[in-house]
């Protein structure tokens, strides 16, 4: 079961690695040292929620229509390896750059709430973790360590992310460091997507 949960673990990590919009927003929050507990707690408590859902979700879908199952792999593998192209063209391309914004601070309301939009709103959180980690969950020996891996990586990155800010901030603001950072993403995500292709 060990094996299941690391798993589960490499996808949940693989898939929140990328900077988003919500990513960002914790970052920035890192940096200034603002709610960053708050803060990261709801995100990862969102996505174990999420993640709940497609692994409860998709174990009874799977056992009723036997199809879905090996055509989500299929989705989720192409899903995967076009991450890993946008990842690796910015790779490519560089450019890239994050610094913490010059606004003023924010109360715990209005930054949890910000939290939420970004994490809620966004249509492809619903991608990854109901559709995609609740499909791969599916076929594994045991989808519920399968599940928990994926939560345990949404706690393990939010927190690091978060509070780790402060020591990356200096990294983040240099180019070179951010092609290095997707060049590690876009391989993570084809790594994947070849493994759900080989399932």
């Amino acid at each position: 079961m060990f094996v299941v949960f690391l798993n589960g673990f490499a996808l949940g990590f693989g898939l929140i690695l990328a900077i988003g919009a919500q990513n960002a927003f914790v970052l920035r929050q890192g940096l200034r040292r603002e709610h960053v507990f708050a803060i990261c707690l709801t995100c990862a408590l969102s996505d174990a929620a999420l993640i709940a859902v497609g692994v409860a979700g998709f174990g009874a879908l799977v056992q009723a229509a036997p199809w879905i199952g090996p055509l989500m792999r299929l989705v989720g593998a192409a899903f995967l390896a076009v991450y890993a192209v946008v990842a690796l063209r910015a790779a490519w391309r560089g450019g890239g750059g994050l610094t913490a914004q010059g606004q003023g601070a924010l109360a715990l309301g209005p930054a949890l709430g910000i939290t939420l939009a970004f994490t809620w709103l966004n249509p492809h959180v619903y991608l990854d973790t109901v559709v995609l980690v609740g499909s791969v969950a599916s076929q594994s020996a045991s989808p519920f360590w399968f599940g928990l891996g994926a939560m345990s990586a949404s706690f393990v990155f939010f927190f690091s992310l978060g509070y780790g800010a402060r020591l990356l901030a200096p990294l983040f603001a240099r180019p070179q460091a951010w092609r290095v950072f997707d060049t590690a993403v876009g391989r993570v995500m084809a790594a994947l997507a070849c493994k759900l292709l080989v399932m």
